[in-house]
């Protein structure tokens, strides 16, 4: 059935995995959805259980049950548009490409969830290759980060000429229809500088830098928010700009709980203050 089957408000999904400490995967997925007055579906690949200090266990859920979720918004609901966050094994990784295609699920944003913006490598390689054969290959737009970038480009990146190098390369070699490198792994003037390139334009997107320690979650709320931009007809250039502002404003209000890294404030209007 396809995908797109009308809704009376827009409905995006989003395939990833479960944060129990609330500042990334599904449940802020869920939460840029609801901000951006899109109607959130999920489908959950794995469960972590993991706080402002790290993860400290990851379990996978069985790929039939993945399928299933999938299956079970497409064919009742429909969806405008999509993202996929972890997918943490081969497995997991090829069920849904299957359903992305036979779902016939266009807007489709991947963020490669493959190396923390630390550089710390999050799934083994054979998952690394068959998300770039099977899943990227559909993808409206990939968002990688320095790390991710490098590893699907084959190219070091240390200034802005390397990140429009790869945006290319990626584009050229892997087929999404837009690439958007992001620079919050970068040093200097580059941090939080992003690359977008879509076969014809290659753009630099800078907003204001936003000095804070509370940045979980942020490359989830990019990707939902683009996607959650495209479940309304938005153009993807439009998307990923309005998208890159939100996070910007999401990090001006970021939540300093817990003992570590908080996550952004996805709800700001209601966080300020005056």
């Amino acid at each position: 059935m396809n995908a797109v089957t009308q809704s009376k408000i827009p409905v995006a999904l989003t395939i990833a995995g479960s944060d129990s400490g609330g500042g990334a995967g599904i449940q802020t997925d869920l939460r840029t959805f609801a901000f951006h007055c899109v109607h959130g579906t999920s489908a959950i690949t794995c469960i972590t259980a993991q706080n402002t200090l790290g993860v400290t266990r990851v379990d996978a859920m069985p790929v039939e049950a993945v399928v299933a979720q999938i299956q079970a918004v497409v064919e009742d609901i429909g969806v405008q548009a999509a993202k996929t966050g972890m997918l943490l094994n081969k497995e997991i990784i090829l069920a849904v490409a299957q359903q992305v295609e036979a779902g016939k699920i266009n807007n489709l944003v991947v963020d490669p969830v493959m190396v923390s913006r630390t550089g710390a490598q999050l799934i083994d390689d054979d998952a690394v290759q068959t998300l770039c054969s099977a899943l990227v290959p559909q993808a409206a737009i990939v968002t990688p980060n320095r790390y991710e970038a490098q590893i699907m480009s084959g190219l070091a990146i240390n200034s802005l000429e390397d990140m429009q190098a790869a945006a290319e390369t990626i584009h050229r070699k892997l087929g999404a229809k837009a690439v958007l490198v992001k620079g919050g792994g970068m040093q200097g003037n580059l941090r939080g500088v992003d690359i977008w390139f879509d076969g014809q334009n290659l753009e630099t997107i800078t907003t204001q830098l936003v000095e804070t320690k509370n940045t979980h979650g942020t490359g989830c709320t990019l990707s939902a928010a683009i996607a959650a931009n495209l479940a309304q007809n938005k153009d993807l250039l439009t998307a990923v700009q309005q998208a890159k502002n939100y996070v910007t404003t999401a990090l001006t209000y970021s939540l300093d709980i817990g003992k570590g890294q908080g996550p952004v404030g996805h709800f700001f209007p209601l966080l300020q203050k005056g």
